[in-house]
């Protein structure tokens, strides 16, 4: 099997899930934005957590070297974040991943939601940086609901037992992985790209 077909053949195959995990990203993550613009110390109190926490702490230390901090974020948006919030629990708890993530995106919505002029202005280069990460998560979550379906529903799969099916969604999975992979390099790429020199740019400093 053509490894770059692959993916996209299961997406096909299942379009309108797909499509459906998508909706649920985003309206999660304007959901977190209206909360945030609605309730603006929830936007305050959570940004502080951030900057007080260790992932302000990470970025101070990475933030001086653009590949560093590129790689910075690759490996949180895949072993900090894809990996422990939406593969693992769907492992031992069908779909449980596709909650838990639902609730994070939330949280990156009142993280970045345009409550004054600077955070507006930074959301414009920052747009595509979510646009990218998000489908890269969107693909990791349509493997998780595939594998909670196949091992559900094995006829769903063409299995005969739950073990049988449990192993073909787990593939399905590992198969969407390569091109969510793609995605979360190219997302680190352009994050550092964007931090580095659009942010100055739209901020004017």
């Amino acid at each position: 099997m053509n490894p770059l077909r692959r993916p996209f053949q299961i997406i096909r195959a299942d379009l309108r899930a797909y499509l459906l995990i998508n909706a649920l990203i985003y309206a999660m993550f304007f959901l977190g934005m209206a909360l945030a613009l609605i309730f603006p110390d929830l936007h305050a109190a959570r940004s502080s957590s951030f900057v007080d926490g260790d992932q302000g702490a990470l970025v101070e230390t990475v933030i001086g070297t653009p590949w560093i901090f590129g790689t910075t974020i690759f490996v949180v948006n895949v072993f900090a974040t894809a990996l422990p919030l939406i593969v693992l629990p769907s492992l031992v708890i069908p779909f449980a991943g596709l909650a838990v993530f639902a609730i994070k995106t939330i949280d990156i919505g009142i993280m970045l939601a345009p409550v004054d002029q600077t955070t507006a202005l930074i959301l414009i280069p920052h747009s595509l940086t979510v646009l990218i990460e998000f489908q890269a998560y969107a693909l990791v979550m349509f493997g998780a609901y595939l594998l909670g379906r196949s091992w559900l529903r094995p006829t769903t799969v063409g299995a005969t037992t739950r073990r049988q099916a449990y192993a073909r969604g787990l593939s399905r999975l590992g198969w969407l992985w390569l091109p969510a992979l793609a995605l979360f390099v190219i997302g680190a790429v352009y994050e550092a790209f964007e931090i580095y020199f659009l942010v100055p740019l739209v901020l004017g400093v």
